[in-house]
């Protein structure tokens, strides 16, 4: 785990939204916690500016799993969007752990069943690197 992370203006505004728009209790209390946590420690740059094998919001990524090996592919998505198959909800504990991270860092992350670790082998989609506001 890299001690900064990127993360565009407009993914910190609208999640620092949800997170206010959210606290409070309730079954996402701990996960609302966690994010919080990483917008606090993520470096924010412009969000024409962000390098192109960073995890954004609505970001496609490989990743593989270091302890089996898997490859999978997910989609970072916020809580209210649609689930396309691949989606992984920014509240969920891998999609917290995503964001920010860049193509070859190594993430390590708490879930539910234990410490998982994987690395990030592509970034296959970013909208800011393709033109697209998706706000």
């Amino acid at each position: 785990m890299r001690d900064r992370l990127i993360i565009t203006a407009a993914d910190q505004a609208r999640l620092r939204a949800l997170v206010e728009g959210r606290m409070g209790g309730g079954q996402d209390a701990e996960y609302l916690a966690r994010l919080e946590e990483e917008l606090d420690r993520a470096d924010v740059v412009p969000d024409g500016k962000v390098p192109k094998d960073v995890i954004t919001m609505n970001s496609e990524v490989r990743l593989m799993d270091l302890d089996t090996k898997e490859e999978k592919v997910y989609r970072l998505v916020y809580p209210t969007q649609g689930r396309p198959e691949n989606a992984i909800s920014i509240l969920a504990p891998i999609g917290t752990a995503l964001l920010g991270y860049r193509v070859g860092d190594t993430i390590k992350w708490q879930v539910p069943r234990g410490m998982r670790r994987f690395k990030v082998l592509e970034v296959l989609y970013q909208p800011e690197a393709a033109g697209v506001n998706e706000q």
